[in-house]
């Protein structure tokens, strides 16, 4: 026993002693990419690509085939980089074919990614196609969706090559509707300008030079300098044919400028001479290591009979151990399959969740969506009932029908409110605003709630705060309108406080604290976390008492998240309540002009004014031309789009009111027929806006502006004004 005791551990020892080398190299492999990524940082493309020349030989030496597949994908992505095709269409072909005996993977996909854009890059189309395919697939097997938008941008281009200018535009449209992200933009910026190349070739030289701009808007958010250098050339070259030489020069001249740039830039990266250099270097490296290779495969058959005898010997103690493993491994397995299905049970609980919580998002925002069309009826009937002078006695009833629509309005806007927000689907402004500004006007539309209870309504502005800042004041009303409303209605004979103070200023920042404090019935302390939640407001006789949704709580701490402050709350029964915030804003010198809405109307403009109503459903269709009639505006209604078409084609409007969800062509596609033969007559979307619906997606069909369903009388008549 003690004879075969000392003879494992000899075998043991020698085994170790040849294995100990190629641990070694496995570590260099991760010190060598480590330099590799320090050095693109750096821009130093020719030592990037050395190092990782080193990590593939390592990778050869200890068979470690994951890791040379990894690094023939990081080489061709480093030689993409620097824009040596040929080279990187040899390393990622490399990286595939060594991946053909593993499982499909995401590097695989990227790699056939890769090699469709380097054949893009050589404009050999039907190799980039059948590569984009095999990526495609591979990512829907994976169930990986974020390569879509890339995918379907580089078929749009393959189609335009090819003159099928319908179907390019087609998928470019899939990508420019789609909400801006930092993900996206590269891709959106591309496709405005590609859809403006197509223009410009089909000598629609206007809209051309309109999808110029937004691309060149889009593109001045990201550092994507190619593709800047393209649309500028694209600009001067729009320009030049419509005859407009002085800002053709001017775009010419910035694109000459920039491209100079990009290839100093490039040369920085790998100049000509290094990458010759670096080919030479790379070649004699490898006759070396062809050398050194052949000198150990003749080391290594000195010692192949020894090893031989070695191996059979630890066969033979193997398999007295494999035994004992054996139970061993019949345990292990069967505590394996345990876990195996506790892990599907968890992951179908999971799947189970989530849908519920789909559903029920995808319930509340259909059914707000569907209430906007009859509420918008209700709404518009009332406000021509009022404007018709009606009896004292019927006024009682027209003021609650009309109290009570708005109500509905706003508990049905708090929904989709909420579910915007619970979706992702909202979006944060950062434009100029006047802080003080907002809270007077805040203040001017609470006084009379302030009053009908009887409580005495302050406000405390520090003086500190800077004029103007930079934010999203539309949701900070929001917030502000939902706690003070709340404030003053659960507040009789009380006081309501109001303060807004500068905590500090830094990094260009003004961090600004908000407390709304009232002394009014208060929270019970264990409602504090409840009363954040939908639909609750403490108890069920304090909804029937003062009313409401429950749902302001809701919407003000999910903001109060997004804006980047947390909701604090601090109360004590019957003696009031007050919630605080803070938030950071960046510091602007002015607001813009553009900031500021016009809310005059001029009605006597609206006179013998010809309007296009394009609406299906007949009570709107009524409320609509009364309204319009009552400014004297003569007004003409279509159910469907496809007539409304021909009617523009014939007739001349001097506006259109088109409703977005109509039988057949919705009216997003007819206003972009329309818009292929008239640019100039403006076109206002009317829509109960969905979940799914955003006002830029809309204006990306040629609509000028967006009115949502039920609109304010008000609201309606001063967007007409804007545009007649």
């Amino acid at each position: 026993m003690k004879s075969i005791l000392f003879f494992f551990l000899l075998v043991s020892t020698f085994s170790f002693s040849q294995k100990k080398k190629p641990v070694e190299k496995i570590d260099s492999i991760a010190y060598y990419n480590n330099l590799r990524d320090v050095n693109v940082k750096a821009n130093k493309y020719k030592d990037a690509l050395h190092y990782t020349q080193k990590a593939i030989q390592y990778s050869k030496i200890n068979h470690n085939t994951d890791a040379l597949i990894n690094e023939n994908f990081s080489l061709g992505k480093l030689y993409y980089d620097v824009k040596k095709y040929d080279d990187a269409l040899k390393y990622f072909n490399n990286c595939l074919s060594l991946s053909k005996t593993i499982t499909p993977n995401s590097l695989q996909a990227t790699a056939y990614y890769y090699l469709g854009m380097c054949f893009m890059q050589k404009r050999s189309y039907t190799n980039a196609k059948y590569n984009f395919d095999q990526a495609e697939s591979l990512y829907n097997t994976l169930e990986i969706i974020d390569h879509a938008d890339l995918i379907n941008l580089q078929r749009g281009i393959i189609y335009k090559s090819e003159k099928n200018y319908d179907l390019a535009s087609t998928l470019f449209n899939q990508i420019i509707v789609k909400p801006d992200s930092p993900s996206i933009l590269d891709s959106k910026s591309e496709a405005l300008y590609q859809i403006g190349t197509i223009e410009m070739a089909q000598n629609r030289n206007n809209l051309a030079l309109t999808y110029f701009n937004k691309a060149l808007a889009l593109n001045s958010k990201s550092k994507n300098l190619e593709q800047k250098s393209a649309i500028l050339l694209a600009l001067s070259t729009v320009y030049e044919k419509m005859l407009d030489r002085n800002s053709a020069y001017s775009y010419l001249k910035q694109h000459t400028n920039l491209k100079e740039s990009i290839s100093i830039i490039d040369n920085e990266k790998l100049g000509v001479d290094d990458y010759e250099n670096f080919k030479e270097s790379e070649r004699l490296k490898e006759i070396k290591q062809i050398n050194e290779e052949a000198k150990q495969q003749e080391k290594a058959s000195k010692f192949s009979k020894l090893i031989s005898i070695l191996a059979i010997a630890l066969i033979s103690i193997l398999s007295l151990l494999s035994l004992s493993l054996y139970k061993n491994n019949i345990i292990r397995t069967q505590s394996n399959k345990l876990l195996e299905e506790k892990n599907k049970e968890l992951i179908i609980a999971k799947e189970k969740v989530e849908k519920a919580s789909n559903a029920r998002s995808e319930f509340l925002s259909t059914v707000s969506h569907e209430l906007r069309t009859p509420l918008n009826a209700i709404n518009g009937i009332t406000h021509l009932l009022l404007e018709e002078n009606p009896k004292k006695s019927q006024m009682q009833y027209l003021e609650s029908l009309q109290y009570s629509g708005n109500y509905l309005t706003k508990f049905i806007n708090d929904i989709l409110e909420i579910n915007k927000i619970d979706s992702s689907k909202i979006q944060i402004e950062h434009i100029n605003f006047n802080l003080k500004q907002l809270v007077e006007n805040i203040q001017s539309s609470l006084k009379e709630l302030a009053v009908e209870n009887d409580n005495s309504f302050n406000f405390n502005i520090d003086t500190e705060i800077p004029n103007y800042l930079i934010g999203d004041p539309t949701k900070l009303s929001q917030i502000l309108m939902n706690l003070i409303n709340n404030a003053l209605k659960f507040t009789h004979d009380g006081e309501v406080t109001v303060t807004t103070k500068l905590v500090s200023v830094r990094d260009k920042k003004a961090f600004v604290y908000f407390e709304v404090k009232d002394n009014g019935i208060g929270i019970p302390e264990d409602k504090f976390e409840s009363v954040f939640d939908s639909f609750s407001q403490g108890s069920i006789d304090i909804n029937r008492k003062y009313g409401g949704t429950g749902l302001g709580l809701t919407i003000v701490r999910k903001l109060v998240r997004l804006l980047g402050g947390k909701i604090n709350l601090e109360s004590k029964v019957n003696e009031g309540s007050t919630f605080s915030f803070e938030l950071p804003f960046k510091i602007s010198k002015r607001i813009q002009d553009t900031d500021k809405k016009e809310t005059a109307i001029n009605t006597i403009a609206f006179v013998n004014k010809k309007i296009l109503v394009v609406e299906d459903n007949k009570i709107n269709q009524m409320i609509t031309k009364k309204m319009l009639n009552n400014k004297g505006i003569e007004c003409e209604i279509i159910d469907n789009g496809e007539d409304a078409i021909e009617a523009c084609k014939t007739n001349q409007y001097d506006l259109i009111l088109m409703d977005v969800h109509l039988p057949g062509i919705n009216g997003t596609i007819a206003t972009q027929e329309i818009r292929k033969f008239d640019t100039k007559t403006p076109v206002i979307a009317l829509t109960a806006i969905s979940l799914n619906e955003n006002r830029e997606m809309l204006l990306s069909y040629g609509m000028n502006d967006v009115i949502t369903k039920p609109f304010v009388p008000e609201d309606f008549y001063i967007a007409i004004a804007k545009y007649i």
